[in-house]
């Protein structure tokens, strides 16, 4: 006799999807504003030191934080060693800087969070406050200021490149009930969206596949990388960024990690993949130069807190 098996418990993911599937998507507003006290939102905020959402109806207040930023540049205290100190509302009360309109962001650590967007380089910062390279900043950002930096430039690039209809040309006007812009002529609906991109470390034994990209400063190597093509696999984009670039086969891809990348839109999928047929023959185009690496004489790397130093550090320490 065939007996049936017990339903296993819900996990967690499978509770939120189900809880999502009852209320729906309708709380940005509430993570706001704290009308609902208990339940899913109250727990993703609890283990979540950031959470988008959008708040139409939410207002600016002194205490919130303000993410400033001006093309690749981010405002934060002058000489940071250890850790980012960001602006909040009272810190540019008397700042006259001509920004556009405030865009609501999401909760960073309990409290809303705003993108301050300021147009001209020439913009002189604050007293008391410094204007850095974001890249720069990225080893002694928090995860979740890494996140809210992340959305707040992904959604400035998406709100400059969608000012017009692609379809029509019209002015397009915010949606107030979710994150999007509208075409009032011809309907159309225009999304934030990020650029998927897969960057891989491959492995012959006991080395690594390392490469320097003409647009690298000099003696830095990472792993290779590119985006995913329209109609491809994330699979299929490794097998063919790799032997595009390199010359190399590879197979056994296995999804790692991700990160979000906002220079200016993209989404990085980590992999792993083993080495299976070839020999290194760069493309001469992006790839210069490229070399299998032994753990103990590597090179100039990516920066901490990159996806790709990510995955360098996890292949040294044997993961």
């Amino acid at each position: 006799m065939v007996g049936r098996l017990a339903p296993e418990a819900p996990t967690p993911h499978l509770r939120t999807l189900r809880y999502f599937s009852r209320t729906g998507f309708r709380a940005s507003h509430q993570l706001q504003t704290g009308v609902r006290r208990g339940g899913f939102f109250v727990w993703l905020r609890r283990i979540m030191s950031f959470v988008h959402c959008h708040a139409p109806a939410a207002q600016p207040a002194a205490a919130d934080w303000r993410l400033v930023v001006q093309g690749d540049r981010l405002l934060a205290r002058p000489a940071p060693t250890t850790e980012i100190v960001l602006p909040d509302g009272a810190a540019l009360a008397e700042w006259n800087a001509n920004a556009s309109a405030e865009l609501h962001l999401g909760i960073l650590n309990d409290r809303a969070c705003w993108l301050h967007a300021v147009a001209s380089a020439e913009t002189a910062a604050p007293a008391g406050w410094e204007w850095h390279d974001t890249r720069a900043l990225i080893p002694l950002l928090t995860a979740a200021q890494f996140q809210a930096v992340s959305c707040a430039r992904m959604l400035h690039v998406w709100q400059n490149r969608h000012r017009f209809c692609g379809s029509c040309g019209t002015p397009t006007v915010d949606v107030a009930e979710e994150r999007a812009k509208k075409c009032p002529r011809c309907g159309a609906l225009f999304f934030p969206s990020a650029s998927p991109a897969v960057i891989v470390a491959v492995t012959r034994g006991d080395r690594l596949l390392l490469a320097h990209n003409r647009n690298f400063r000099p003696g830095l190597f990472s792993l290779l990388a590119g985006f995913v093509d329209p109609g491809e696999t994330l699979e299929q984009t490794i097998v063919r960024e790799v032997r595009e670039e390199t010359g190399i086969e590879v197979g056994e891809p296995r999804y790692v990690t991700s990160q979000p990348w906002p220079f200016p839109n993209s989404l990085m999928l980590g992999f792993r993949a083993t080495y299976r047929a070839g020999e290194i023959a760069v493309d001469g185009k992006e790839i210069e130069q490229a070399d299998w690496f032994h753990r103990d004489a590597l090179p100039d790397l990516p920066r901490p807190g990159t996806v790709a130093r990510a995955l360098v550090d996890a292949w040294c320490r044997g993961g």
